[in-house]
């Protein structure tokens, strides 16, 4: 009888000890916040609220389990901080698990898994319209002003110095002298010389032999510049593996796990807060490449530049999607526990399709 009393008290101080080390179950009266960081296709915000794969699931659990919350929008690594130090019970977006974030916070069961995509233009293989893109490009339309803005200098001190005493090819009104000027400036630079046009006077000829030797200097850099350019454009075009990065003009994002993993590559992307900006710089030919996950980027490739910008059908690293959580959340075994039991139903498949595109997927 002692033995029996003496194992129902150590049942019974084992239950009790179990049941203060587990958390109790959230209350359905107590409001979560949700940190959300807008991440298309997983987080969309919209003009009501709030759209998207993980918005999706996290609405679906949160009804099953009788739960009221509200939406909070942070960037990602205010979310990150934000669930960590349990100021916020859920981060929803495009939050992929690494073995850092594990350290500060706990993740639900992954969503879905892709990896590290790299975004470049769709028509980008050496082809004459993207060297015309590099040739009307604002950089390069800044040379072509700055070369008329000389001419025109050129052509108004020849006008000045020949007008008197060579009226018959600067002389008439002021406008048909400085473009009879003009014309000579352009004529003497590209070494043409037609001959309809020539000083007479003192200075007049000295000007011309000084502008003749700075133009065989200018037009050097200006044929420099244009190969260039051209030479940029088609080297530039030729990413067609992670080895064809380097020395290109990279795009990323802030606090992501892709820019993290280009710098440990010794890359130096340029940062944004979000893809639209970088994607647009590619799709205008500043940028060379988007490196992003690749879920984020063909959908929006797929929704915003589907004939401009593709998707290379190169993986750089996995990467798993999960809802973010803080360490020993009450919240996690009944959200995994709905999350299994959605991801195991026979139309999970038709929903990840639904909510991140085909684009996305592949």
């Amino acid at each position: 009888m002692l033995w029996t009393l003496a194992g129902l008290s150590l049942l019974l101080a084992t239950v009790c000890r179990a049941e203060e080390a587990s958390p109790p179950p959230p209350s359905p009266d107590r409001e979560l916040v949700v940190a959300v960081k807008p991440a298309p296709p997983f987080v969309v915000e919209t003009d009501s609220g709030y759209d998207g794969l993980a918005i999706a699931l996290w609405e679906d659990i949160a009804r099953e389990n009788g739960w009221t919350y509200r939406y909070q929008r942070m960037g990602l690594g205010a979310l990150l901080d934000a669930v960590a130090t349990k100021q916020a019970d859920v981060g929803l977006g495009a939050i992929t698990v690494t073995a850092e974030r594990e350290r500060r916070l706990d993740f639900s069961h992954p969503l879905t898994s892709s990896g590290t995509g790299i975004a470049v233009r769709g028509n980008d293989r050496g082809s004459w319209a993207a060297a015309l893109r590099a040739l009307i490009s604002p950089g390069f339309l800044k040379v072509i002003a700055a070369l008329a803005a000389l001419l025109l200098l050129i052509g108004v001190l020849m006008w000045l110095l020949e007008r008197r005493r060579n009226p018959e090819q600067f002389g008439g009104s002021s406008g048909e002298g400085i473009g009879n000027g003009f014309w000579f400036a352009a004529v003497t630079m590209t070494t043409v010389g037609y001959g309809d046009k020539a000083p007479v006077t003192l200075l007049g000829r000295l000007l011309a032999v000084l502008w003749m030797f700075a133009a065989l200097i200018i037009v050097s850099s200006f044929t420099a510049a244009i190969t260039s350019a051209l030479t940029v454009q088609h080297l530039s075009a030729r990413i067609k593996s992670i080895s064809d990065l380097a020395g290109k003009r990279i795009g990323s994002l802030r606090d992501s796990t892709s820019a993290d993993w280009l710098s440990k590559q010794g890359y130096q992307p340029r940062l944004f807060d979000d893809a639209v900006p970088a994607l647009d710089l590619l799709d205008r030919g500043e940028l060379d490449a988007v490196v992003y996950d690749a879920p984020l980027l063909g959908y929006r490739i797929s929704t915003t530049y589907a004939d401009r910008l593709r998707l290379l059908p190169i993986t750089v690293e996995r990467q798993d999607y999960a809802l973010a959580l803080p360490e020993n959340s009450p919240l996690r075994e009944p959200l995994n526990t709905a999350l299994l039991r959605r991801i195991a139903s026979p139309d999970w498949g038709d929903f990840l399709k639904r909510e991140l595109g085909e684009a996305a997927l592949n």
